[in-house]
């Protein structure tokens, strides 16, 4: 799943194709480690997203919404300032590495032409970008390397640019058949004929070495020893040969509707999951990393309500065991009161001071016209009646912590299942607004004392909600957290308009509007589907209660989003996500 020197040169391709000769309109840093240039075409506009991250790294177009920051780092402030209104001339790849370089006529403080360079080290947890100007003196770089990070290579302002160290591999478009012969000769007999690849040649990944080997082989777990060589040399020039006349096709691999892997080339390795091809590469790494780039956004941001939830969760779980654990106590209580009677029964026949007493039990009579017996433990310092009074009060004490335990554990248990929502909440957040209303439901329900630097805003503005339109062109509202619920529940639906929310598992509320009519059933199961989607089940069939908004009331007290409902009906759907996302209101 390695950006790899194959897919660059597949996305730098296509961005000469397109956009060379285009100026540079806006800069943006959605993210500290990303670069995202609005360039301006005679035809329209493309966003240039440049991702240097750990987890992610890649060069391409792309269409997907990005959140800016309200101040933009001192990166970005930089690149606005030399490259607003620059030519992108040129777009290179170094060799077969993993670094794009990409060329900008721009012009200095004094209005003189000058060039400007930007390069892209796509290279996994060492990605870097590195801002240079017309002799490759470096102006600014996204993560400085000085010489206690390496001692090989420092890449710091006012240093002279270098590549990275070369590593002791071949490049595989310019190997001839010779090369590759004399370094197959030398490969380990009885090691895998993939692993081989990876360690000869350069910027190749995994999964595209895979791939050679399967077309040569039909296995890609095929020994050195086991492979023909002539077939394996035909595999391997015919990808490379694809990358040097860039003939590209890429494809996305999926197991149902989950991406698996993706390359400028089909996988025909994969074989019983769905290959996918796109006409472009940015549509592909959009696909492929929108949902995966949105999500990790939202943890890194909403890293704080993560940590209080996960402490909330474990100290209620914890708490309720042990409550759990007493009430479990409080079942001796009737033994407490039979013991305490046997006692009192008994009286005349307990000796002062013993710490045991064997005592009828009148309660067990037996068949042959006896009672059984009873031994019961005894406090040696007291009475026999004060032994009884003690049992009694030991009796009645139960009772009492049984009723105010089971209430204590019906409160635990609600509260866990309120932190569910709030979780729920997070994995539909979409923008820092979502985040902040998240927050902000945490400080009603008593938690943002616990999350640092949080003050509550004096005030609120409007939730920003999702909205939908249904295939009949009715309205569709969905709350993507509980203020949300609450605020499209109880503030904008009318009392004829319908409601929708997964049967027994936290998730969004959503409401039909009707607008005085009775919707047909297609929108009833689209308006079903989204509240599948948005929702705590995952994938398969879901299970929707829907009703007027007029059964639906919040109980005195209760938490935030929570409601109750009767009169309901219910249906089965299957949400799919990208008829949901079609329906979706921009």
């Amino acid at each position: 799943m390695a950006f790899d020197a194959g897919m660059l040169a597949c996305t730098l391709a296509e961005i000469r194709k397109t956009a060379l000769g285009a100026r540079v309109e806006r800069v943006f840093m959605p993210a500290r480690d990303e670069v995202l240039l609005a360039l301006r075409l005679p035809d329209g506009g493309k966003r240039l997203l440049i991702n240097a991250g750990a987890n992610h790294p890649r060069i391409g177009f792309s269409e997907l919404a990005k959140e800016n920051p309200a101040v933009p780092p001192m990166l970005c402030m930089l690149l606005r300032k030399h490259l607003q209104g620059a030519k992108l001339s040129g777009v290179r790849q170094l060799g077969f590495e993993r670094v794009a370089v990409l060329d900008f006529d721009a012009r200095d403080e004094m209005g003189f032409s000058t060039a400007r360079r930007l390069y892209c080290e796509m290279m996994g947890k060492y990605s870097n970008l590195i801002f240079t100007d017309e002799n490759d003196k470096i102006l600014s770089v996204l993560n400085p390397v000085d010489f206690s990070t390496s001692s090989r290579r420092q890449v710091l302002p006012g240093m002279t640019y270098e590549l990275p160290p070369p590593q002791e591999k071949t490049d595989p478009t310019t190997a001839s058949k010779p090369d590759f012969e004399a370094l197959f000769s030398a490969a380990p007999a009885e090691g895998k004929a993939e692993k081989w690849i990876l360690s000869a040649f350069l910027g190749i990944s995994a999964a595209v070495a895979r791939e050679i080997v399967f077309r040569a082989t039909g296995s890609v777990e095929t020994l050195v020893s086991r492979c023909r060589p002539e077939a394996l040399e035909t595999a391997f020039f015919e990808v490379m040969n694809a990358i040097q006349e860039e003939n590209f096709s890429p494809c996305m691999v999926l197991d149902g509707s989950a991406p698996v892997e993706y390359s400028f080339l089909p996988l025909t390795q994969y074989t019983g999951y769905e290959i996918k091809l796109f006409s472009s590469a940015g549509e592909l790494l959009d696909a492929f990393f929108g949902a995966r780039d949105r999500a990790e956004n939202i943890r890194r941001r909403a890293a704080d309500i993560l940590h209080l939830l996960g402490s909330a969760e474990a100290r209620i779980s914890k708490k309720l065991n042990l409550q759990r654990a007493e009430l479990a106590e409080c079942e001796k209580g009737e033994l407490y009161k039979k013991q305490a009677d046997l006692i009192t029964a008994n009286l005349h026949a307990i000796r002062a001071g013993a710490s045991r007493a064997e005592l009828t039990d009148y309660s067990d009579y037996r068949p042959d016209g006896s009672f059984g017996i009873c031994a019961v433990e005894l406090d040696p310092r007291l009475t026999p009646a004060a032994n009884a009074q003690r049992l009694y009060k030991k009796y009645n004490k139960s009772k009492t912590a049984r009723v105010e335990l089971t209430r204590q554990i019906a409160l635990g248990e609600e509260e866990l299942a309120y932190l569910a929502t709030v979780r729920s909440s997070l994995d539909h957040a979409e923008t820092a607004a979502d985040l902040a209303e998240v927050r902000e439901e945490l400080y009603r329900a008593g938690f943002a004392s616990k999350m640092k630097h949080y003050t509550a805003p004096k005030k609120q503005p409007a939730p920003a909600v999702a909205a939908f339109r249904t295939s009949g062109g009715y309205r569709v509202l969905c709350g993507k957290n509980n203020l949300q619920n609450e605020y499209i529940t109880h503030k904008l639906a009318g009392k004829t308009d319908y409601w929708f929310h997964a049967k027994n598992r936290p998730g969004s509320h959503v409401v039909l509007f009707a607008e005085g009519e009775e919707p047909p059933e297609r929108d009833f199961t689209e308006a079903a589907e989204i509240a599948a989607f948005y929702s705590s089940a995952e994938g398969g069939s879901v299970e929707v209660d829907y009703t007027l908004v007029k059964n639906v009331r919040k109980p005195a007290g209760g938490k935030p989003g929570f409601v109750i409902y009767h009169t309901n009906w219910s249906c089965v759907v299957t949400p799919d996500e990208a008829k949901i996302a079609g329906m979706r209101v921009k």
